[in-house]
């Protein structure tokens, strides 16, 4: 389910079935790397909206945390731990984070969802048949994934 009104009613009036919450991680950064920035944020936006797809009925898909990359790791991460808290009070049992920013990769054991990094790849010189051929590949493999972690903490 996405973060829209009437997707959002639905998961509220079928809270016992949607037990998963998927933040995307968007790193925005302004000046030299903005063009980064900007290409893993459509990659992790077209990956999530794939994802979330995948996995209707099971999982909510959260806006996208949305954070400056040259901004300190510790605000970054209090506020990050925030929005988890809340979604951890709503009885949400698991917490998938998708990002293309590997610094998280080094702060993942700060948090009680599971940081998944996905290294973006550009998607401007690709067809939407491509696009999509590419972002079932890249779903299938974590398709596995969220299943041994819904396990783990079965």
């Amino acid at each position: 389910m996405k973060w829209i009104s009437q997707e959002v009613e639905t998961y509220l009036n079928a809270k016992e079935y949607v037990d998963t919450a998927v933040v995307p991680l968007y790193s925005v950064a302004i000046g030299g790397e903005m063009k980064e920035s900007a290409e893993a944020a459509e990659f992790i936006g077209l990956l999530t909206t794939h994802l979330e797809r995948q996995f209707t009925g099971r999982i909510l898909l959260f806006p996208p945390f949305t954070y400056l990359k040259n901004d300190s790791g510790e605000k970054v991460l209090g506020e990050l731990k925030n929005w988890e808290v809340n979604i951890l009070e709503a009885e949400f049992k698991h917490v998938f984070y998708i990002t293309s920013d590997i610094e998280w990769r080094t702060r993942e054991n700060e948090l009680d969802g599971a940081v998944i990094w996905v290294p973006s790849i550009p998607l401007e010189q690709m067809n939407d048949s491509q696009k999509l051929k590419m972002m079932d590949s890249q779903v299938k493999q974590l398709l596995a994934l969220f299943t041994q972690k819904w396990h783990q903490k079965a």
